[in-house]
């Protein structure tokens, strides 16, 4: 663990939120990150992509996280996806099978283009 403080960037284009997360997400960032998020999520926006490519730590928290955004997404009827899921938090998506309920796309422009067929 990096122990690097969390950030988010956000990037309003073609219809879409973008959410840039940086840093670690862990149980230290956790409060951090879940409020916000949700705010985003709830937004008005009817898409909104959450770019990981900057997360250099995920832990089970981190993972909560995520899977507390779609949630927050599915009541407010939101599409949300994960681009640039580094490869150490695919491996964690795949065993746990978040994988399964949570989209993931190798980048931004696959997951837009994946929002366009919904």
């Amino acid at each position: 663990m990096t122990d690097e403080a969390p950030s988010l960037e956000t990037i309003r284009e073609q219809g879409c939120l973008l959410v840039r997360i940086g840093g670690d997400m862990t149980y230290r960032s956790q409060p951090w990150l879940r409020r916000p998020l949700a705010q985003l999520i709830a937004g008005g926006d009817r898409c909104v992509v959450l770019d990981l490519t900057g997360v250099s730590f995920c832990d089970s928290a981190g993972l909560n996280v995520l899977l507390g955004a779609r949630h927050v997404a599915e009541a407010n009827g939101v599409a949300v996806a994960l681009a640039c899921v580094p490869d150490l938090l695919r491996r964690v998506l795949e065993m746990t099978r978040a994988d399964q309920v949570l989209r993931v796309y190798a980048t931004v422009a696959d997951a837009r283009a994946a929002f366009g067929r919904l």
